[in-house]
């Protein structure tokens, strides 16, 4: 049966379109109202309000939590200051990614990790000889994500802490209207952002205050399929939509290791041992085979194969995830797993695996496209990621 999260009883109300989908076992809103175009605009010119509870959220703690999260992430977590948050991936010991997603030090002894997967069981088993105490803090933690220009200004406004002085992927304890929460610089729209944690039994009186002080900035409560164009348009990978974990998938072909997700940036090689270093150092030296890249469409190559059929270009106003054939001339050079028409760029942009021979940036290369039920390949070059990149996020 699936779950809600606490903060249902709002999205519940202000959700028109009754339109949902599941996450990690709950029920989330796909959209708000009857499509997607205000709560994805929200996001780049006002602020967008996302309920992220369903992450998965491990307490991580005791004198030798960083040593155990030092030894199942590719970061290096003791090196990580109080108050900094780290976007890391899960390797086998293989070097192929389980999964991906943050660590955050909340004192010298007390981390929080978020991961798209369930990995209870997984760091229990990494913990063997350590003194270190883990628990699944998942139900007992809300947490929204505020994302766009105004947010800094919406929580400012209620905040008890300072936030012009919250770095980029840094974390903070405060309060909201004397409710205690912590607000990380952190999100997943590649815009000026926080996310904001809170206990479970707080969640509808922060809801409240967050949509109450964001009413004059205009802040839009958002679901999914907003959230979607924008990660793409920031360059951002899904697990289960752009790559597979190790853990799911059938055959090695399946799998990618960071430097295949164009994560290599997240390896640190030069400390101790962890689980896929021995796989990723040789993996290093030989370069991987394949590269992760944005892929941009030609649009009069486009508009040419619809004019073609006698048709104005169709398409999808939603972001499409499905694996998308990519050609160097009459070789297949690898595929697109999520795209869509980016609303602020104005351009047909994806998200592709190809091989490292065919990604360098500029490469004119072909992707599949189907017009009137005829498989057609229109022109595209490969370019550099993220799509969308503005000041604000990092400033």
């Amino acid at each position: 049966m699936l779950k809600t999260t606490p903060f249902h009883p709002r999205t519940a109300a202000l959700c028109r379109s009754h339109a949902w989908r599941r996450w990690a076992g709950y029920v989330v809103a796909s959209v708000y109202e009857l499509n997607h175009e205000r709560e994805y605009h929200a996001i780049r010119s006002s602020a967008a309000l996302f309920d992220i509870s369903p992450l998965y959220k491990y307490s991580v703690t005791g004198a030798d939590a960083a040593r155990l999260l030092d030894r199942v992430a590719t970061r290096n977590v003791a090196r990580a200051s109080v108050g900094q948050v780290l976007y890391t991936c899960f390797c086998d010991n293989k070097g192929k990614v389980l999964d991906d997603g943050t660590i955050a030090k909340l004192d010298e002894r007390t981390f929080r990790m978020t991961s798209a997967e369930p990995n209870l069981r997984w760091l229990g088993d990494n913990a063997l000889g350590l003194d270190v105490a883990i628990e699944d803090v998942s139900e007992k933690t809300a947490a929204l994500a505020l994302q766009g220009p105004s947010s800094r200004a919406i929580l400012q406004s209620i905040a008890a802490s300072d936030l012009a002085a919250l770095k980029y992927f840094g974390i903070v304890a405060t309060t909201i209207s004397g409710i205690e929460v912590t607000i990380s610089r952190t999100g997943y729209t590649g815009d000026l952002g926080f996310e904001i944690w809170v206990d479970s039994r707080n969640a509808l009186g922060l809801w409240d205050r967050m949509i109450e002080a964001g009413a004059p900035y205009g802040i839009v409560p958002a679901g999914m399929l907003a959230l979607d164009v924008a990660r793409i348009e920031a360059g951002l990978m899904l697990i289960d939509v752009d790559y597979v974990s190790a853990r799911k998938a059938l055959i090695t072909r399946q799998t990618s290791s960071p430097y295949e997700l164009d994560l290599g940036w997240t390896v640190n090689l030069d400390k101790g041992v962890f689980v896929g270093k021995e796989a990723l150092s040789r993996e290093k030296h030989a370069a991987p085979a394949w590269q992760f890249v944005g892929v941009e469409v030609d649009w009069d190559s486009l508009e040419a194969l619809y004019l073609e059929a006698g048709l104005a270009p169709q398409l999808p106003s939603a972001a499409w995830r499905t694996s998308v054939p990519i050609y160097a001339g009459d070789e297949q050079a690898g595929y697109a797993t999520s795209g869509g028409w980016s609303p602020l760029l104005k351009k047909y942009i994806a998200l592709a695996h190809l091989r490292s021979e065919h990604a360098d940036i500029g490469r004119e290369i072909e992707i599949e496209v189907t017009v009137e039920h005829q498989r057609k390949r229109a022109a595209a070059r490969v370019v550099k990621k993220p799509f969308f990149n503005p000041e604000r996020k990092r400033a």
